[in-house]
């Protein structure tokens, strides 16, 4: 069945779904951003099918708030009475635990179905110019529910993210969400932003391949979103960074030491560990 979608922030992640459901649906997509030029923009390239204000909100079977937390937690409850009735609104926030203990009873209060949203998917740029509709092919779709989720809008929206190019489609909650994100996103984030710093990378043209690339791609990072990201999700985030100094602490105790044996088993047991997970 047809619906009407409106996406609110029309970045990167945003303007991706945008152009995700307009390659592969034939749903209205109604866009809302701060920046006119950027809904301008986005309606040239066909992007959206109209550009929307907060009154539109009523009109919208379907809402994706893809701000940052705050700002999607602020914007829902300003526009709280605007929208319509058994919509299911939707955030693609990095963290998972504020938006959801914000949002989610509030939403089920007003009628609302909200689900917490978190697209597995991007790149080390980020704005509208950037954004494309294949940035989600084969890529995770992670959904939080809790209490007050509604099953079948759930279940409705799972097969939704599918259909416009998810691979996967990842049912957690909010807890369990931030606690494997603080390692699989945020602590790469943090790895790759300190690695870069160090005074040799100044030196490495002509002597670095595919292992320095695959390091330091996301040290290109949006320091604003990152770091509320961060400090949202300061515990589990914490946790893993004192994890890895201790067991970096370990690989230069092994220098130190001359200790070639030691060595030799830090880096057994990591090769073990990863092929034990692919």
């Amino acid at each position: 069945m047809k619906k009407t979608v409106g996406i609110i922030g029309l970045g990167l992640i945003g303007g991706s779904l945008a152009k995700a459901f307009k390659k592969h649906t034939d749903h209205t997509i109604l866009g809302f951003n701060r920046s006119v030029a950027t809904c301008e923009k986005a309606l040239e390239d066909e992007s959206i099918d109209e550009i929307m204000t907060v009154e539109d909100l009523g009109r919208c079977d379907m809402v994706i708030v893809a701000l940052y937390p705050e700002a999607t937690i602020n914007f829902v409850k300003d526009n709280i009475e605007r929208f319509k009735k058994s919509a299911v609104i939707m955030d693609c926030s990095g963290t998972k635990r504020m938006v959801c203990t914000e949002l989610s009873p509030l939403c089920r209060e007003k009628g609302l179905y909200f689900i917490g949203g978190h697209p597995m998917a991007g790149i080390e740029r980020s704005g509208y110019k950037y954004s494309y509709a294949e940035m989600y092919e084969g890529a995770t779709m992670i959904l939080c529910r809790d209490e007050h989720t509604n099953l079948i809008a759930l279940k409705a929206a799972e097969l939704l993210f599918l259909e416009i190019g998810f691979g996967r489609v990842t049912v957690t909650d909010a807890n369990t969400h931030d606690s494997n994100i603080a390692f699989t996103s945020q602590l790469a984030h943090v790895v790759s932003n300190a690695f870069i710093k160090s005074p040799t990378a100044k030196r490495q043209d002509g002597f670095s391949a595919g292992s320095y690339k695959d390091l330091t791609r996301v040290a290109r990072l949006n320091e604003d979103m990152w770091t509320e990201l961060f400090f949202e999700n300061k515990e589990p985030l914490s946790y893993e960074i004192e994890t890895i100094i201790n067991s970096l602490q370990q690989y230069l105790d092994a220098l130190n030491e001359n200790d070639t044996e030691k060595m030799r088993t830090l880096l057994r047991e990591g090769r073990v560990a990863k092929e034990s997970i692919g």
